[in-house]
């Protein structure tokens, strides 16, 4: 068993896998790689691409759609390699794209995940919306990156060319060390998709570990390949799982304040999607409260579990002012622009 386990979780994605398994192939030739597809019972003709074009790859079939987080929990549970790549289907990488990151590992035991830096995949001289050059979220758990805030994408100038800790690490290509992802429980299967890599790498901070970023690696995202980024829903489960995060990860003394908060600020974006004419969206962020209270007993169970293995509760990759509040009253626009 080589070292690195590049595992890409497909449903339905022959198209992707067509387009853009090619580079991943050619650009992870090396004696310590595997690539690795998990199919989350396709219905297209996926698993017989793969079989006729890459007879030798090794290919993790389950027997349903278990979504991102537990497809991918489903399927790396099954290998043994020292780190693992979690890769999606509409990625382009680029020659040496693994060497980077490999030898940060190798060299730092206190790094327990990282990402490279990613770009647009159809404008290749800007940053992509998920993960840019690394994650961050503020004190009310709301994501951005280095290189984007909220909708507003940074042209790559090079000025994020230094590698550095970050809160969380994009789940577009996300790599971690495999006895942490497991002995961290890994992605919450709850999640199904979206934000679940910011709950994992909030509770690997919590546990003392490193996050870092490393632009010397660099991949192509197309982004909302299978989910696009206007669906209700996504909104939905951005919403809902941002407050599953929240529950789950938010310090003691700070819990019941900032839920609060988040609850009166969500219910302002819902009359807003209702004032513009935007049912759809409305319906998305109230049905998402629903989720979320409907989950309050597993929620409490999880959070009484992962309490106790707190080791660290302050993180100077959390912003400690507001992003929204910066980005549309002080037009805080660029990632430049905030002092943490």
């Amino acid at each position: 068993m080589n070292r690195i386990g590049i595992v890409i979780l497909n449903w339905n994605g022959k198209k992707l896998l067509e387009q853009f398994l090619p580079s991943v192939v050619a650009h992870s030739e090396r004696e310590w790689a595997d690539v690795i597809v998990a199919d989350n019972a396709s219905t297209d003709d996926s698993i017989a691409f793969l079989a006729e074009e890459y007879p030798d790859l090794q290919v993790i079939q389950l027997d349903k759609n278990y979504g991102f987080a537990e497809g991918y929990n489903r399927a790396l549970n099954q290998l043994s390699h020292t780190y693992f790549v979690l890769l999606n289907s509409d990625v382009e990488v680029t020659q040496n794209w693994l060497d980077p990151i490999y030898h940060q590992f190798e060299k730092d035991l206190s790094i327990a995940a990282a990402q490279p830096q990613i770009k647009a995949f159809h404008n290749k001289t800007k940053f992509e919306h998920a993960g840019a050059s690394g994650g961050f979220i503020d004190y009310l758990g709301y994501p951005f990156c280095r290189g984007r805030i909220l909708d507003q994408i940074e042209t790559d100038t090079s000025q994020y060319k230094s590698a550095t800790d970050i809160f969380w690490a994009s789940g577009a290509s996300l790599f971690i060390r495999a006895d942490i992802y497991k002995k961290t429980g890994g992605l919450d299967g709850d999640f199904f998709a979206h934000m679940e890599e910011i709950d994992l790498c909030w509770r690997i901070k919590n546990q003392g570990y490193r996050i870092i970023v490393e632009p010397k690696s660099t991949v192509y995202h197309v982004g909302g390949a299978t989910l696009p980024y206007n669906s209700p829903n996504k909104l939905f489960l951005n919403f809902r799982n941002n407050l599953f995060m929240l529950h789950k990860n938010l310090p003691g003394n700070k819990f019941y304040s900032i839920l609060l908060q988040r609850m009166i600020l969500d219910g302002i974006a819902a009359i807003k999607f209702l004032l513009s004419g935007e049912f759809l969206n409305f319906r998305a962020v109230f049905k998402a409260h629903l989720s979320y209270y409907s989950m309050l007993p597993k929620m409490r169970q999880k959070r009484k579990h992962l309490v106790p293995l707190v080791i660290k509760k302050e993180h100077k990759e959390m912003y400690k002012s507001s992003i929204m509040f910066d980005f549309y009253l002080k037009k805080k626009k660029e990632f430049s622009d905030i002092t943490f």
